[in-house]
């Protein structure tokens, strides 16, 4: 992926990990990465791990749908 990607969210997974949300470009085609972030300086400076995934954008709407799925069926165990 690119360095040049735009943050979307972060999601804190422990004080020194987090899931950030964000758009990259690879050889001019935009995809959405969802990645595992790691620091060790208090926060100052998030790495990338290899833990993570890409999804390009004709797969974005079966993605979506499978997470309102996935939120329904959360809701209904409630």
């Amino acid at each position: 992926m690119a360095d040049d990607s735009k943050l979307i969210a972060s999601i804190a997974r422990s004080a020194t990990e987090q899931l950030q949300i964000s758009l990259s470009e690879y050889k001019s085609k935009k995809y959405l990465d969802l990645r595992i972030f790691y620091t060790t300086d208090n926060g100052q400076t998030w790495l990338p791990t290899k833990k993570g995934v890409t999804v390009s954008p004709e797969n974005l709407t079966l993605l979506k749908d499978a997470i309102e799925q996935a939120i329904n069926q959360l809701n209904e165990a409630l």
